[in-house]
């Protein structure tokens, strides 16, 4: 994960001199970078004490390598802005080429971002799991039960077991009958909707794999997960974090999707053959109108 959507992800969780410190950072990264320790801890209201628990709470030694992680992914982000964003505001008489820009800028940039984060070796073992899964079931509430039921048709579509919720108690109820070598799988952009993290607890109590997939690795759905995806979010006008982290979650999913389909791979071909022709029927030939 990239240095500042990881501080991002993280603030939250952090203890309040730590959140403080976060929040200085991510209102002017370029600024921190500059900033001296001193510096630092006077505009966070803190101590150097503080910014050297900061550092190493992120893995650095010290103070100098947090500020050249910072100073170098600022200049990065600054040659690739005016590629992906026109600025994140979009107001009540902006036309649609603005708001086209900063939609899909947001977006491919939010793609990008959970790409390079994109733990793989976590996609394989998540993927090993669906793969040989006994039952996969997939929990979401708000715009994450749309996610949820898009990963749903897609692992059906290949033959493996799975059920999507958006009720919590259909969802605590599938998630009780759950056992050893079953999958539940949890979205929420938050980490904290106590619904998803209910289901994800009960399922786990049962011996169940359990899957996170949230924009906050520390967050407490994070805690009660086995296995954690993590996605990228930052929102704009009239998008808030839920509605943006979509494109994010559906990218985790798909690259859990394929690596699922490449470990079936002849089942998964002999069910595109037979579902393929069970509607051909249904398809307009060419010409027909």
């Amino acid at each position: 994960m990239e240095l500042l959507s990881r501080i991002r992800a993280e603030q939250a969780d952090q203890p309040e001199a730590l959140r403080k410190v976060a929040e200085v950072i991510l209102a002017n990264p370029a600024e921190a970078a500059r900033s001296t320790i001193v510096d630092l801890a006077e505009r966070s209201g803190t101590s150097t004490a503080t910014i050297t628990r900061f550092c190493r709470a992120l893995g650095f030694g010290g103070y100098a390598e947090l500020r050249v992680a910072i100073a170098t992914e600022t200049g990065r982000t600054a040659r690739q802005r005016w590629e992906t964003d026109i600025g994140q505001e979009i107001l009540p008489d902006d036309g649609l080429d603005r708001v086209l820009g900063v939609v899909s800028g947001n977006d491919i940039r939010l793609i990008q971002q959970t790409a390079a984060q994109l733990d793989l070796a976590m996609v394989e073992k998540v993927a090993e799991a669906i793969a040989h899964a006994g039952r996969v079931l997939l929990f979401g509430v708000s715009s994450s039960a749309a996610v949820s039921s898009e990963m749903e048709h897609r692992l059906q579509r290949i033959r493996i077991p799975t059920w999507s919720r958006s009720d919590a108690h259909s969802a605590l109820s599938d998630a009780a009958l759950l056992g050893h070598g079953d999958v539940a799988i949890g979205i929420s952009h938050s980490g904290r909707t106590r619904e998803v993290i209910e289901v994800l607890a009960e399922a786990g109590s049962h011996g169940a794999i359990t899957v996170a997939v949230t924009s906050h690795p520390s967050s407490p759905l994070a805690e009660v997960s086995e296995l954690v995806l993590a996605t990228a979010s930052r929102e704009t006008t009239f998008r808030a974090h839920g509605f943006a982290a979509i494109h994010s979650q559906l990218l985790v999913l798909d690259v859990v999707y394929v690596s699922v389909a490449q470990r079936t791979y002849e089942r998964t071909r002999e069910a595109f053959d037979l579902t393929v022709r069970a509607v051909e029927g249904h398809r307009l030939s060419e010409g027909e109108s």
